[in-house]
């Protein structure tokens, strides 16, 4: 390892001072390994104007601490003393504290409770690159203090890419001071991508590469469960010390990671993306790679946060292989083409465009920025995303209609949580559950407290049964909000249920919309109050229950899977969100019937709680649901008769919007009338729905009905035949051949003299021919016709020339006493 004094940030310190003796604002850009994070901030402590204190914010727990070790170490001095850290589950400071090193959400509370910052001198923030929400927001902040309340305040941006002009920009043009990196040999391998589960191919990566590289290795796993699988095949290897390094680690299990082995012993480190900044580990000369990284996206359509699996940006994969070469020189395998890396996406996306805004929302509402656009961003947050916030808090009761804090919203910023688990925090503690809220609240805000089982009343026994330093800090932290969100005893009846374990309150106070309901008997599908259909694995002890609390989710919105859940009573549901119940009065229409049931139900979002029978159901509601029946599912369900149909075929014919998706458009028009008083479609009368259609046209479309589109037509005969205007071919009647005896020109109709289609029968009803050409039927086939008729019907007349002979639907004896009788 290199001296403290021989690091390449030294060589720019000159500058970097001298800019701060005349500036405000500076940005350092320094690639990884260069020093910056532990030498800036101790070179400030002796200049004339740092008087008091210098915050190092730094992105991560594990980071901040091990940042405040080192530069105790350098200065021969226990951590606490000139050099301490602030995190949310630990804290190492004191009075003589000159540099305390702080994660963003703690500078974040810090600053939002003191904007003036007194007694600090100045503020670094480390890792800017990784435009994580509170390292930008807190940045926003600082900045419109430095011009509104502190001139005299520094800042400083550090960052590890040459992107420190757009920072420049946001701190007024700060003067860009750029230090060179100590550059070892580093050898790129490219493995190539297998078919092997990820685990499976990171193991044989790390084989490969003690096999072929000295020094100690470094594996980048997406999250916690590849790293344990991946320790499984692993863990057998007897010539190397392994370690896992992620967020959810004791203290001493993370330092253990990150120090050089006492014995010699060469080093397996399995990580996550918290070792890709800010730590060097020591004895690493090999970084096994991935190329996966996992990172929350919000789901606004959802309203949840879920973690996604996908592929880590240029920038996190040059991150990573450059943790070879920090002390020496160093390999990195990469479980991709070297032609893939071109690829990958060139940066992570900034947080801020894809985050839960609430918090962000709510903290610059305190600060006085109804907007939280109108601070300096270097990406402004989306209008979309603030909307949906708002709304958020409005719902929580934490912005008032003005987009003002509330009361309960500023008690809600004093916690430092999301505001959705604070909300909880607080209204638990008036209901006097203050303590296990708290309990709640930490096991969803740490990651591995009490394993991983969905069921959190079990992850809650195991937790407080659990004597490991990270439980006991955990504990600890819970103790600090339960008591920052205690609240007198009320003098009221306490509503909920005894019944209720307090874990169920908890976390339907915090997510009232995730309370879901089991749809099937596997406890597989749940329907949640907000509309979201959740998934259970059916194994899960929770299957069996009717009622989840649900606190977290993974995955789509239409199917996410539930990651955590309590059960919950139905009363307890009731006793909390009473007044969010509603009782709807609806008339369900039921297609296969076509009628409709009228309902009294009562919901609480989408889940119907209960339904009955309602006699008393409004005529106009039961008549409203057979019109949407109707519209829902078509003109089909109506008793046509056939006047009605005939009538629509003839306005159709007549060249009238008559066809089912024009009536369908009409249907508030002549639908109405017709199911007035009544619960059954096939109750409106046989006639009424002609008589319906029929007024639907004016006088002049009417007219125009009937002259391009006669209902019937009458034969010589003097016999009516109805026209089927939807036959193939044409406009069709179907009637004996006698009745056109004498017709010597083919009938016509409409102003248009469409030639009928003629289907001509015997006496007997049956088909003898289909004409479109009657003279043409009388000169030619009629003969043949004849003869073979004159053997089936003798009592019938044939003539020889049908066309002079008279139309007759009698036979040759009748015909003949009715003309005797004449």
């Amino acid at each position: 390892m290199m001296p403290a004094s021989d690091l390449p940030i030294h060589a720019v310190l000159p500058d970097l001072l001298a800019t701060l003796r005349d500036r405000s604002s500076a940005v350092l850009v320094a690639p990884p390994g260069a020093g910056k994070t532990t030498a800036v901030a101790p070179a400030l402590l002796d200049q004339p104007w740092c008087t008091g204190e210098v915050l190092l914010l730094s992105p991560r727990r594990l980071a901040a601490r091990a940042a405040a070790e080192r530069m105790a170490a350098l200065a021969g001095e226990p951590v606490g003393q000139t050099f301490g850290y602030a995190t949310r589950l630990d804290t190492k400071r004191s009075a003589d504290t000159r540099v305390t090193v702080v994660t963003e959400g703690i500078f974040t509370a810090r600053i939002q409770r003191d904007p003036e910052l007194a007694g600090v001198s100045a503020v670094l923030f480390d890792e800017v690159h990784e435009r994580s929400l509170d390292g930008d927001f807190g940045l926003a902040m600082a900045i419109d203090a430095q011009a509104g309340l502190r001139e005299d305040l520094r800042l400083v941006a550090m960052s590890a890419t040459l992107d420190g002009a757009r920072f420049a920009a946001l701190l007024g043009d700060a003067p860009v001071i750029e230090s060179a990196g100590r550059s070892w040999p580093l050898s790129l391998v490219h493995l190539g991508r297998t078919h092997d589960r990820i685990e499976d191919a990171v193991a044989a990566a790390v084989r490969q590469a003690l096999t072929e590289a000295d020094g100690g290795v470094l594996a980048f796993l997406p999250g916690v469960a590849e790293i344990e699988r991946t320790a499984e095949r692993l863990e057998q290897m007897t010539d190397v010390a392994l370690h896992r390094l992620h967020g959810s680690l004791d203290p001493a299990a993370q330092r253990a990671a990150i120090r050089a082995e006492p014995d010699g012993h060469r080093k397996l480190v399995l990580a996550t993306s918290i070792a890709e900044t800010s730590l060097t580990l020591d004895g690493i000369r090999i970084v096994v790679d991935s190329g996966l990284a996992r990172r929350p996206r919000y789901d606004r359509a959802a309203g949840m946060t879920r973690l996604v699996t996908e592929r880590a940006s240029q920038a996190a994969v040059t991150q990573r292989a450059g943790r070879a070469a920090r002390q020496g020189p160093g390999v990195a395998y990469r479980l991709w083409e070297e032609a893939a890396t071109a690829g990958l996406p060139r940066f992570d996306p900034p947080e801020i465009l894809e985050a839960d805004l609430s918090s962000l929302v709510l903290a610059a509402a305190i600060w006085g920025v109804a907007d939280p656009r109108d601070l300096a961003w270097i990406d402004p947050p989306p209008d979309a995303a603030v909307s949906e916030a708002r709304a958020r808090l409005l719902t929580l009761g934490a912005l008032d209609g003005d987009g003002r804090p509330t009361h309960h919203g500023r008690a809600i910023a004093a916690l430092p949580m999301p505001p959705r688990l604070a909300h909880m925090l607080l209204r638990a503690g008036e209901l006097g559950r203050a303590s296990i809220a708290a309990d709640v609240a930490v096991l969803l805000s740490e990651r591995g407290l009490g394993g991983n089982d969905v069921d959190l009343d079990l992850r809650l026994r195991r937790w407080r049964n659990d004597g490991s330093p990270k439980a006991k800090g955990a504990r600890q932290l819970a103790t600090r909000w339960a008591r920052a969100a205690e609240r007198p005893a009320s003098t009221q009846a306490d509503p909920v249920p005894a019944a209720a374990t307090g874990a169920d309150v908890a976390v339907a106070l915090a997510f009232p919309d995730r309370i879901a309901r089991r749809r099937d008997a596997s406890g597989e599908r749940w329907a949640s109050v907000g509309g979201r259909g959740l998934k259970l694995d059916p194994s899960s002890s929770l299957a069996r229950e009717e009622w989840l609390a649900v606190a977290e989710t993974q995955g789509i919105a239409a199917g996410a899977r539930i990651l955590s859940a309590v059960a919950i009573a139905e009363e307890t549901i009731v006793a909390l969100f009473g007044e969010r119940i509603e009782t709807r009065y609806l008339a369900e229409f039921d297609a296969g019937t076509g009628s409709v049931r009228p309902v009294r139900e009562r919901r609480l979002g989408t889940i119907r709680l209960a339904s009955a029978p309602d006699p008393d159901a409004a005529p106009a509601d039961v008549e409203a649901a057979l019109i949407e029946g109707v519209r829902r599912h078509g003109l089909s369900l109506l008793p046509w008769g056939e006047g009605a149909r005939a009538f629509r075929q003839r306005a159709s014919y007549a060249g009238l919007p008559f066809d089912d998706e024009s009536l369908v458009a009409r249907l508030d028009e002549w639908l109405p009338p017709l199911v007035a008083g009544k619960r059954r479609l096939d109750a409106i009368a046989p006639g009424a729905l002609a008589d319906a259609l029929r007024n639907l046209l004016s006088w002049e479309e009417a007219q125009r009905v009937d002259r391009m589109a006669p209902p019937s037509f009458t034969s010589p005969a003097g016999s009516t035949h109805s026209i089927d205007y939807s036959a193939e071919g044409g406009p069709r009647v179907e009637l004996r051949v006698q009745a056109l005896f004498g017709l010597s020109e083919h009938p016509t109709i409409g102003t248009d003299r469409v030639p009928l289609v003629l289907s001509l029968t015997s006496p007997a009803g049956r088909p003898i021919q289909t004409t479109r050409d009657l003279p043409g039927f009388w000169a030619g086939s009629w003969a043949a016709v004849a003869k073979e008729m004159r053997g089936r019907y003798p009592r019938h007349p044939w003539p020889d020339d049908p066309a002079a002979a008279s139309a007759t639907l009698r036979t040759k004896n009748a015909d003949a006493r009715a003309r005797g009788s004449r």
